[in-house]
């Protein structure tokens, strides 16, 4: 079986690297690329980091194109107070050596699509600044799919309605789910489920250079959702979920709902209505998580780690 071909379009921070890591660790998938979006930090520090962590890992081979500077209409936020100031503090990483391809990130990916029929399946793990702009700029450039990592049935993490990449530019995040494309939802719900531990970080310490490189992530990412989260006990990896969930099919469950995004006001900015029970008569228009085996995913993403 052919492996599936995907851009990762990210906004490394912590999970977001992790995610990475395991698109290079798994043989179902293909990564074409990687297109860095402002999000956690700045864009210039978001793309130097998407190169740092694959020259960490010998794969330079892999482009990386960098896209959006800023929201679509939104100021910029970005998340220091979560990834620290460089977007991705804790481990001691080289500054980056290489340089993002002479392209725009939607002008890469609009290419890639069509290069492949449509063959493509996209997994935005930042805001989805660069998905938006695509669609608008490139309207025949349709992927096979978007796997993404956003939103909340429930309690969102920046406010209470809402999940940072959809806060963040909620009005790109509209367009995505109005798009008619084939997309899923990877929340907050599910993602809060998917927890790295103390005893997991021990066995990524003694499980190689990458394992130990990935704890020391975890320890400063920790910090954070020790004092916000203290009933997790870790750290959620929310973006590993929506690449493991391409990768491994029935990790996550998934249901059929609408998902309208509020874009109206600033108490529910960002918030993600997902309509579970068909109170508005839309029909669905996306796939979103709502169960996962949190243990298995774990053990799939230490397993996946321990090969790089």
């Amino acid at each position: 079986m052919q492996p599936e071909s995907i851009i990762l379009d990210c906004d490394p921070g912590h999970d977001d690297a992790v995610a990475l890591l395991l698109a290079l660790a798994s043989p179902e998938v293909e990564l074409v690329g990687v297109t860095t979006v402002s999000g956690n930090q700045t864009l210039d520090k978001t793309t130097a980091n998407a190169l740092r962590v694959l020259e960490f890992v010998d794969r330079t081979d892999v482009p990386v194109a960098a896209g959006a500077e800023r929201p679509l209409v939104r100021e910029q936020h970005v998340a220091a107070h979560v990834h620290g100031e460089s977007g991705l503090d804790g481990p001691d990483l080289p500054p980056a050596q290489g340089t993002p391809i002479d392209r725009h990130a939607i002008d890469f990916i609009a290419d890639e699509i069509r290069a492949r029929d449509g063959e493509l399946t996209l997994v935005p793990t930042g805001p989805l600044t660069n998905v938006a702009l695509l669609l608008a700029i490139h309207p025949d450039a349709r992927p096979r799919r978007i796997v993404l990592m956003g939103g909340a049935i429930g309690e969102g993490n920046v406010t209470p309605a809402a999940e940072f990449n959809i806060w963040a530019d909620p009005e790109a995040a509209r367009r995505v789910f109005e798009s008619g494309l084939d997309v899923t939802m990877i929340g907050l719900d599910v993602t809060h489920q998917a927890v790295i531990r103390p005893e997991h970080s021990k066995r990524l310490r003694s499980s190689g250079r990458v394992g130990a490189m990935v704890a020391e992530l975890v320890d400063f990412y920790g910090k954070f959702h020790g004092r916000t989260y203290p009933e997790l006990g870790g750290s959620p990896m929310h973006d590993p979920v929506a690449l493991a969930h391409v990768t491994t099919p029935g990790l996550v469950e998934v249901g059929e709902f609408a998902v309208t995004v509020d874009c109206s006001s600033e108490l529910g900015r960002g918030r993600t209505n997902v309509d579970r029970r068909g109170r508005n008569a839309q029909p669905p228009n996306a796939k979103v998580g709502v169960g996962i085996d949190g243990d298995a995913f774990v053990e799939h993403l230490l397993e996946r780690l321990g090969t790089l």
